[in-house]
């Protein structure tokens, strides 16, 4: 990947997500996967961002940017639906850490470990989950066991 390309990349997404223009250092490798509709960017051999449409987004091996969104803890009975591409409903939210309004990246975590389960963008605003009895609260954008994920384990 170009230099510059890679620049624009990564200046894009620190900004989208208000991080710290040094997070990757003063001059980062980044490499490119592609495949089919995504690509993936390795910056400094890690696999921290990647691109559906034109939109970037972190991988959940993004350590300091995950501890950055606010979270969406779940009931262990909701794991296995995320792990398939299930949404976020309203009924298995059982903590939430931090503020976000609708259309905000959320990280999806397990209520009893906090294991990053999946990365999603808020369906509604944190204050309303609360009193939600139904319907759709995060729409899964990148989970444990989808195909970012295989590529990044290497399996």
């Amino acid at each position: 990947m170009r230099e510059k390309e890679a620049k624009i990349i990564l200046a894009n997404f620190l900004s989208t997500y208000k991080l710290n223009s040094k997070l990757f250092g003063d001059r980062p490798k980044v490499e490119i996967a592609e495949s089919n509709d995504v690509r993936l960017f390795f910056v400094n051999d890690v696999p921290h961002i990647f691109e559906v449409g034109n939109s970037l987004y972190p991988t959940l091996l993004s350590g300091e940017l995950l501890r950055k969104l606010p979270v969406v803890a779940v009931d262990l009975g909701a794991i296995p639906h995320l792990c398939n591409g299930a949404d976020v409903m309203a009924p298995g939210i059982r903590k939430i850490e931090g503020s976000f309004s609708k259309g905000s990246l959320v990280l999806v975590v397990d209520e009893r470990y906090g294991k990053p389960i999946a990365v999603g963008l808020a369906e509604i605003r944190s204050d309303e989950a609360s009193g939600m009895k139904k319907g759709k609260a995060v729409r899964n954008v990148h989970f444990v066991g989808d195909r970012i994920w295989q590529a990044v384990r290497g399996k």
